[in-house]
């Protein structure tokens, strides 16, 4: 039993790097600062979390009690990765970062960015 749970880590920690390296070379590799932000934090939130899983188990088989600290750490990291993604992203098309040529839903852009506040015609007497 000891050797499968070994076993179960050792190849949760491999899925994990794989994982991680896929979110670097993505983050390298793909085109536009769109796409360059969606692969690290898609591909490495998934490593990081297939590692801490590891790490569990592993703390777990070894020490005969469950701990907390990679759970909390993973859960911190579940729920901020998409929320600073999605921050970075906002700015970036406040900031009016262009697209690469081919890129689908460019219109979705312009209508964002053409957005204004709500009451914002009202004080222009618009």
């Amino acid at each position: 039993m000891l050797f499968w749970l070994e076993l179960l880590a050792s190849s949760l920690l491999v899925m994990g790097g794989l994982f991680i390296l896929i979110g670097a070379l993505g983050m390298v590799k793909l085109p536009d600062f769109y796409t360059r932000l969606h692969a690290p934090t898609k591909a490495t939130t998934l490593g990081i979390g297939c590692i801490l899983v590891a790490s569990m188990g592993l703390h777990a088989l070894r020490s005969d009690a469950l701990t907390v600290h990679e759970l909390v750490i993973s859960l911190f990291l579940f729920i901020t990765a998409p929320v600073s993604a999605y921050m970075v992203a906002k700015g970036a098309l406040q900031r009016r970062t262009p697209f690469v040529e081919n890129t689908l839903n460019q219109n979705l852009s312009r209508d964002i960015l053409r957005r204004q506040a709500p009451g914002s015609q009202d004080k222009h007497g618009s």
